[in-house]
């Protein structure tokens, strides 16, 4: 066992101590992580960010009679510190839920005894990284939907391969998996990040990942996530992307995520103006940002449920309208179960924005990772090798234009040309492999055999039943 997920797992059982406290799972991973980010940050030495007087050892001297006030007089002297906007969006409404002193000191104490010299050498971001992952994985603590899969995540930053230079976001970013994932491929495959001039490398830093996230709570474990990794990440706001909000985030070269499932509260449409298709369907609304907001051969990879692919009406025709513009070129279906709720059915569009405004997609490659899969879950984890055979066709070319070749029907690598998928009315819920957990009619035996069974199952149980009377009789 790893230094780190040996510390994520104490992290994790210390979230018994909370719940004597009264603390639900909603508001662990959040009152956990104001604590442990006060010491990450002293482990980093960037408690120069926090004003003298509120660092994690003054936190520690305190004693348990006073310990409650000072804490929550910490978190809102973070809050209003206006000097280090980084502090105030982390802490900015920041509220504890501890009633006990003893509970609190105790929390402290057990995060001071860490073994963090191991956990410094894997890197402090993955630990963090770790506890997110975690939490997402208890159904109680409701934090799934904030949280992508890491195996589909490296898959898919993996086929985009984002570049140096490029303006990466996520306009769902949650607690921002895709865009720390991206950062780290590039560092992983720029021959040399540092020797790119200071502009460059303060780019990459301040500039080169923006997003939106809805939920406060989430937001502020996205910045304190991003921080960790090294990345500033100013430019991932809080706010609504369905919003007037969203059209600040601007054009960008990449564009991973994994919009919400679900439609607008109250069934109210989205706010924003220059959407050319109104519609309550967060997802079709998220995929219209989307599109519009790649720059002309931008690429895009968004998570989204099979409604999207079928939905008829407005459904149908902001899907003609994004295979007009972009080249929708890769479908993934995605097995079951690999989200927070069970029976959601998700797929990975992979797409490019055409230099045109008309007829960029020539044909859809699909590959089915759904159909005879085994099921998902705790007992059965995904992980990367699942998507090997998936990667392997896709290609290496970022924008999935590479030569590909059509499986056949027994395969689950199939291609589409535009003109199919307009006969089928642009529906791209498309299936083909035989799903064996079903049994054909072709495969049932005939009535007459079946009923032939039957009878002479009941003739056997008569007889049976007419010796036990007779042993009764005698």
């Amino acid at each position: 066992m790893t230094a780190t997920h040996d510390i994520v797992q104490k992290l994790w059982n210390l979230c018994n101590l909370l719940r004597d406290d009264g603390v639900t799972y909603m508001q662990y991973v959040t009152e956990l992580t104001y604590l442990l980010f006060l010491k990450l940050l002293q482990e980093q030495d960037q408690e120069a960010m926090l004003p003298e007087g509120y660092r994690w050892d003054d936190l520690k001297q305190v004693g348990e009679p006073e310990l409650i006030k000072f804490y929550k007089e910490l978190l809102e002297m973070l809050g209003e510190d206006a000097s280090q906007p980084k502090m105030q969006a982390i802490f900015l409404n920041a509220q504890s839920s501890i009633k006990k002193p003893t509970i609190l000191k105790k929390l402290i104490t057990n995060l001071d005894e860490l073994n963090w010299y191991s956990a410094k050498e894997e890197g402090l971001g993955d630990l963090y990284e770790g506890l997110l992952q975690k939490n997402s994985e208890e159904k109680k603590s409701g934090a799934g939907q904030y949280f992508t899969p890491r195996p589909l995540i490296d898959s898919i930053v993996h086929l985009m391969r984002p570049q140096a230079g490029e303006i990466i976001q996520d306009p769902a970013a949650g607690t921002g998996g895709f865009l720390i994932q991206a950062d780290q491929f590039i560092k992983a495959n720029t021959d040399n990040l540092f020797e790119l001039t200071a502009a460059g490398q303060e780019f990459q830093k301040s500039e080169a990942f923006c997003g939106m996230e809805l939920v406060q709570d989430a937001h502020r474990l996205l910045l304190m996530n991003m921080m960790l990794h090294g990345i500033d990440g100013a430019g991932v706001k809080l706010g609504d992307t369905l919003s007037s909000e969203g059209k600040a985030l601007g054009r960008s070269d990449v564009i991973l995520t994994n919009p919400p499932f679900g439609t607008k509260k109250g069934g109210g449409l989205p706010s924003r103006d220059d959407f050319s298709f109104s519609t309550s369907n967060k997802q079709l609304a998220f995929l219209q940002h989307i599109y519009r907001s790649l720059k002309p051969g931008g690429r895009a990879a968004i998570v989204l449920p099979d409604n999207v692919l079928f939905e008829d009406g407005v459904g149908k025709l902001i899907r003609a309208d994004l295979m007009d513009k972009c080249g929708l070129h890769t479908i993934l279906r995605l097995p079951t179960g690999i989200f927070y709720a069970q029976g959601v059915k998700t797929n990975v569009l992979f797409l490019q924005r055409g230099l045109t405004e008309k007829g960029n997609t020539k044909a859809i490659w699909f590959y089915d990772m759904r159909t005879n899969m085994t099921n998902f879950g705790k007992r059965n984890p995904l992980n990367r090798s699942h998507f090997t055979e998936f990667e392997s066709l896709y290609g290496m070319d970022a924008n999935g234009l590479g030569k590909r070749e059509d499986g056949g029907e027994e395969s689950r690598w199939r291609c589409f040309s535009r003109e199919e998928i307009a006969k089928r009315g642009d529906n791209l819920d498309i299936s083909w492999l035989r799903d064996e957990s079903l049994q054909s009619a072709a495969d049932l035996p005939e009535p007459g055999e079946i009923a032939g069974e039957i009878l002479g199952r009941l003739e056997i149980a008569i007889g049976e039943m007419k010796a036990l009377q007779g042993l009764l009789e005698e």
